[in-house]
Parts: structure tokens; sequence; C-alpha cells
């Protein structure tokens, strides 16, 4: 074989090597592009699937219960015997979410009077915490300080982004002191509106 044959065999060896290397690169980043998108759509059908909310129209005796306001007042849920009462859980101081749907939840007044219903927010803050982000969101409903004692007797204790502290969950209770309706959301936020359907849903039941 001529020396000129010899170069262009090996010049064609080479360039056989090369796209065979480039083909199994490009089969490497398509595996590997494969494999992450099948990991963010198992991330995105778990955070889909955590953030459902969560609803029970169980009947049961509320617990009773007793904590201090951020106003400094003695709350216990038989002062409210005679009204349809809305626990309102939530995390509290640092949690934006919480803070702007009781703000939201205030502009329901009307609604609210209504149904005959009395919002009473519970947190697991220092009055000092709650207070200072009740202040930055315009938020005047005293809330009911909790030591964990009444959130893990409601059931909601650990169901939100946090192990230790409340879920965001409301429970509405009857003049009776009947349970009527629990209803749980990670997704951290209830539309208004849809709150005072459920209320009414659940109090005409």
């Amino acid at each position: 074989m001529s020396t000129k044959a010899a170069r262009e065999s090996r010049q064609a060896h080479l360039a056989e090597v090369a796209l065979d290397t480039d083909r199994q690169h490009r089969r490497r980043v398509a595996a590997a592009w494969a494999a992450g998108l099948t990991i963010v759509v198992a991330v995105v059908a778990a955070m889909l699937l955590t953030s459902r909310p969560a609803s029970s129209d169980a009947v049961r005796a509320a617990p009773d219960f007793t904590l201090t306001n951020t106003e400094g007042q003695q709350v216990s849920l038989t002062d409210y015997r005679d009204t349809n009462v809305l626990l309102y859980f939530n995390e509290g101081a640092g949690c934006q979410s919480c803070l702007v749907q009781m703000a939201e939840i205030e502009k329901q007044t009307a609604a609210l009077t209504d149904l005959d219903v009395t919002v009473l927010p519970i947190v697991m803050n220092t009055r000092e915490q709650i207070t200072a982000d009740m202040k930055l969101n315009g938020v005047a409903t005293p809330f009911l300080l909790d030591d964990g004692t009444v959130s893990k007797a409601y059931g909601t204790l650990g169901k939100g982004m946090h192990a230790g502290l409340p879920g965001h969950s409301f429970v509405l209770i009857d003049k009776a002191g009947e349970q009527r309706w629990y209803g749980e959301y990670p997704s951290m936020w209830l539309a208004p509106d849809q709150l005072i359907r459920e209320l009414r849903t659940r109090l005409a039941g």
C-alpha cells in the first residue's frame, strides 16, 4: 500500500472513530435528559399530590380549650357556644401566605356575620413574633397562642411545611359545640369566596 493510501485509510479510520464517539456522547446526553425529565415529573407529581386539600365532614364533639390571645385575654371555646366558630390553624410568623389569608378573611366580615361565624386564628408563636407580622399585613383579628396542645387535639399539627407546626387548616364548629368540617390546605391558601361557600354548605346541612 502506498504512503498516500495508508494516510487516507488512517484518516478514514479516525473519522469513523470520531463519529462513533459522537454517537455515544449523544446517546449519553439523551439518556441523561430522559433521566432528568423523569425525576422532574416525579417531583412535580409528588408536589401536586401533597398539595391536594384534605377535607372531612365527620361530626364530632370539638375539643374544648383555653388559650391566651395577642391582646392578653383568656379565650375558651365554650365562650362561643351560642355562635359558630371557625378555627384557622396556620404557621403564623414568617408565613406570608398565612397572614395574607387572614387579611383576606377579614374582608369577608359581612358574609361571616350573616353566617354568625366568629374566626379564631391559632398559631404556635410568641405574642411578639405574630404581632409584628400582623402589623406588616394589616391584620386586626387577635391570634390565639398555642403551645401545640390544641393544634394536636384538632389533628393539624405537622400537616404543613414544618413537622412541629400546625398546617394551613380550617375547623368549623357549630353553636352546639360540634365539629362540622375540617379543611386542610397544603398549598397554604384557600380563596375567601370558596371558604364562605364551604361554611355556608356545612351550616346548611
